[in-house]
C-alpha cells in the first residue's frame, strides 16, 4: 500500500510538470521555431516526460531492433495507456489518439497540447483530416505512432488492421516500420486496457506493480514505393503476427 501511495504521488509531481511542458513550453517552442523545428522540440519534451513516468512506474524496457531515423510511419499493436510510455521513451513522435481522449480531465490538454493526432472512427470528414495532418508531419521529417488495430486488446493476437491510417505514407513515399509491444510477467494480465476498463482502478493495479517488464520489438523497414495501402497492410500484419506467434510458442 505504501509503495502504491508513494508511486501515485510521484505520477502526480509528474502530471504537474507536463503541464509546464505542454502549458508553456510547447506553445513557446512554437513560437521561437519554424514548424519542423518546433515539431522536434516538442517530441524531444514530450519523451523525456515518458522517460520520468516509466522511471515512477518501474518500468522494465527490453528493445529489439533499432527504430529507423528520420521521418516514418510506426504501426504497433495496442494493448494499454501504458504503450504510449514504453514507446515514447525510445521513440520522439506523435501519436494517433481516439477522439475520446480529449474528454479526459487532464490528460485531453496535455495530449492535445504536446502536438498529437486525433481520429474520430466512421467520420469520413475527419479521416480526410486526420490524413492531411499525417501527411503534413510526415513532411516536415517527424515520426507518426500509430494503432492500426483502432482499438486495444490484451495482445496475444493482432486484430484486423484499418488500411486508412497507410495512405499517409504511401502519399509522402514514407517508409513503415511495424512495432510490437509486448508486456511480460506479471505485467502481461495486468498491463491491458480493454473493454469497460476506467483509468483509476486500472492505474491502481499497474501501481501495485514491483516493475513493469516490456518488450519493444521494432521490425524490417517497409519501404512504400508502388505499392498499395491494403497491400501494406497486410505485410506490417503478417510481419507483426510473426513477431508474436514465435513468443506464444514459446510460452
Amino acid at each position: 500500500m505504501i509503495r502504491r501511495f508513494s508511486k501515485l504521488l510521484l505520477i502526480i509531481a509528474c502530471f504537474g510538470i507536463s503541464l509546464i511542458i505542454t502549458g508553456i513550453l510547447c506553445p513557446l517552442a512554437s513560437q521561437l521555431y519554424n514548424a519542423k523545428q518546433a515539431g522536434h522540440k516538442k517530441n524531444q519534451m514530450k519523451s523525456f516526460w515518458m522517460r520520468l513516468v516509466g522511471r515512477c512506474l518501474n518500468l522494465k524496457i527490453q528493445v529489439k531492433g533499432t527504430p529507423t531515423p528520420g521521418a516514418a510511419l510506426m504501426v504497433c499493436n495496442h494493448i494499454s495507456w501504458l504503450d504510449i510510455v514504453a514507446i515514447g521513451e525510445h521513440v520522439q513522435g506523435c501519436f494517433i489518439a481516439k477522439s475520446d481522449l480529449l474528454r479526459w480531465p487532464i490528460i485531453g490538454f496535455i495530449t492535445r497540447q504536446s502536438g498529437n493526432i486525433f481520429v474520430k472512427r466512421g467520420n469520413k470528414q475527419q479521416v480526410r483530416q486526420t490524413t492531411e495532418q499525417m501527411v503534413w508531419m510526415l513532411k516536415q521529417d517527424l515520426k507518426i505512432i500509430a494503432y492500426p488495430e483502432g482499438t486495444t486488446s490484451d495482445g496475444k493476437q493482432l486484430l484486423p488492421f484499418h488500411a486508412s491510417l497507410f495512405q499517409p505514407a504511401l502519399l509522402t513515399k514514407t517508409p513503415i516500420q511495424p512495432l510490437v509491444i509486448e508486456y511480460l510477467g506479471a505485467a502481461r494480465e495486468q498491463a491491458p486496457y480493454i473493454d469497460d476498463d476506467v483509468f483509476i482502478p486500472h492505474l491502481w493495479a499497474i501501481l501495485g506493480l514491483s516493475e513493469i517488464d516490456v518488450c519493444l520489438s521494432f521490425m524490417t523497414v517497409i519501404e512504400t514505393n508502388n505499392k498499395t495501402r491494403e497491400s501494406v497492410k497486410q505485410e506490417s500484419w503478417r510481419l507483426m503476427n510473426r513477431v508474436l506467434m514465435t513468443k506464444k510458442i514459446k510460452f
